[in-house]
């Protein structure tokens, strides 16, 4: 007997313990209200918002319809009930509409209330993530009047992982003007657990608040937020600018290591190096739309796809360039300058001619698509990390080359003594020919691994030339070391300076830093053992 009591008591205790169960929603009276005048179309309005944070999900389904109907004026109302799209408003039988039938018209006051729950209930029962998103954007608007829960409920059943941060975020927005300084002090170190600048905005603004003033814990609560705010922010900017610059350089290197090789060994100034990045960039293009109509399942993996034909097309070009022209000019530097400024004319208004002068629309394929917020504002973005990938595979593979095959051995050779190389039998004007080949082939591959990042036109190159030679003469010219660490340093110059003074203010600093430095040491930064004649 005494174990069937307590068996009793604990049943009643754990039914205690249970949440009070919603009412059951009374859908006649529900309908009355918003057939009825504006002081009962308001209970009706706030009766759909406070479905959509606590309703069942058959009560939520139901009224789905009802409040955008009634913005809409789809709704009928006579002797009998509502008419809503041909069927019953209650029952949801199909029903014709009775000849006396009048739709109801809401306030402005009113208005305000049924589209908040018109959003709410969307977010909670529209099957599509892209009318949840929109029905979070009107949410985002009237964040002080919705209902506590709401979100938090909406949040726990997003399967969406992006748009359920964003209403978690929301929840965290509208917990700030909570009645509840407790919900409020927990909603300001949630924010604070991920700073950014608009994270600082929201709770600086609560220093105005009159709970600051009148609250320790609050004001406490606020001051740390701010401070660890901060403190992420400058971190984030930090690593930015690192990402930045690094990413920067990456895109100086490769347009620099073509044109380091040939200025190194021939000391020819190749004005079309430019030229040779563009072709490099149309011919992935080309590839692109060849994979669109010929292979569509493998469009996404144009970039790589594209790797072995932007190299071999202008290390065509550059072969066919020094066997035609250039060969014939080494003893004359100035003819030769002329010569490729002609060159990288020629090459742009064919480019013209063919292609037209507006920007190539590209596919951005899914791994080089967004990137992963790290702290403050910095986002560690997959198109700058592409880039900085193939700089750095760019970097191996040159390296092997021109430290591990004969032909680098000749490369090396004839960059150091080109005399006492055709003495010991090295063919110099093959090795011209090949280097220059390597050389536009780098610019190539160059074009390609900027797609991610810059637009693509007939006037792309011009805008790297210039830096290339700067990162050429700095490093050294005919080194691998030397044109990575002066791209290196240039990149991270002009994005420290860039802030501050501007681009073209950037330009000329590090410009007349480098003349500065190229007084003190004109050899640059290595420079190559051996002498040339």
């Amino acid at each position: 007997m005494t174990r069937c009591i307590r068996l009793l008591l604990a049943f009643a205790g754990t039914l205690l313990a249970l949440p009070a169960m919603a009412a059951p929603l009374d859908r006649p009276a529900l309908i009355a209200q918003l057939c009825g005048n504006a002081g009962a179309m308001g209970e009706a309005g706030a009766t759909l918002l406070a479905l959509a944070a606590t309703g069942s999900a058959e009560d939520r389904n139901w009224a789905a319809p009802l409040a955008k109907a009634l913005i809409d004026k789809k709704l009928a109302c006579d002797d009998t009930g509502a008419v809503l799209r041909d069927v019953d408003a209650v029952t949801r039988a199909p029903r014709a509409v009775l000849e006396a039938a009048r739709t109801p018209v809401l306030s402005l006051k009113n208005r305000a209330v049924f589209e908040s729950a018109d959003a709410a209930l969307a977010l909670r029962s529209a099957p599509d993530a892209g009318q949840r998103t929109a029905a979070l954007r009107t949410l985002e608007r009237r964040a002080g009047s919705l209902p506590e829960g709401l979100l938090d409920a909406a949040a726990g059943s997003e399967n969406d992982a992006g748009l359920r941060t964003q209403i978690e975020t929301l929840a965290q927005t509208a917990a700030l003007n909570s009645s509840d300084v407790t919900k409020r002090i927990n909603a300001v170190n949630r924010i604070a657990e991920n700073p950014s600048r608009r994270a600082l905005t929201q709770i600086s603004a609560l220093k105005s608040d009159p709970a600051y003033a009148s609250d320790a814990a609050f004001r406490q609560a606020v001051d740390r937020a701010v401070s660890r705010i901060d403190r992420g922010i400058a971190i984030g900017d930090a690593l930015a600018a690192l990402y930045n610059g690094l990413s920067f350089a990456s895109i100086l290197f490769m347009a620099a290591i073509g044109l380091a090789i040939i200025f190194g060994l021939m000391g020819v100034i190749n004005l079309a190096q430019g030229e040779l990045i563009m072709i490099g960039a149309y011919v992935t293009w080309l590839v692109q739309e060849a994979l669109r109509h010929a292979a569509p399942a493998l469009l996404d993996w144009y970039l790589v796809l594209a790797i072995p034909f932007a190299f071999l097309v202008t290390a065509a070009i550059g072969i066919a360039l020094e066997a035609s022209l250039l060969r014939h000019l080494y003893k004359r530097p100035l003819m030769s300058l002329l010569a490729t400024w002609a060159v990288s004319l020629f090459l742009v208004n064919l480019v013209r001619v063919i292609f037209g002068t507006h920007n190539l629309q590209f596919e951005t394929p899914f791994y080089v698509t967004g990137g992963v917020p790290v702290i403050g504002d910095f986002i560690f973005t997959w198109n700058r990390m592409f880039a900085i990938a193939f700089a750095v595979a760019t970097l191996a593979i040159t390296w092997g080359v021109v430290r591990k095959t004969p032909l680098g051995l000749n490369i090396r050779a004839v960059t150091q003594n080109r005399d006492m190389a055709a003495c010991i039998g090295i063919p110099t004007r093959r090795v011209d020919m090949m280097a220059f080949g390597l050389g536009s082939g780098l610019a190539g591959l160059a074009g390609l691994a900027l797609l991610p990042i810059y637009s693509v036109n007939p006037q792309m190159g011009q805008n790297f030339i210039i830096d290339s030679f700067m990162v050429v003469v700095l490093g050294g010219v005919g080194t691998i070391a030397g044109t990575v660490v002066a791209a290196l340093g240039i990149g991270q110059i002009n994005v420290l300076i860039e802030p501050l003074w501007g681009a073209v203010a950037a330009k000329v600093i590090v410009l007349l830093m480098i003349i500065g430095f190229l007084q003190w040491r004109p050899e640059g930064l290595f420079a190559v053992k051996g002498r040339r004649k």
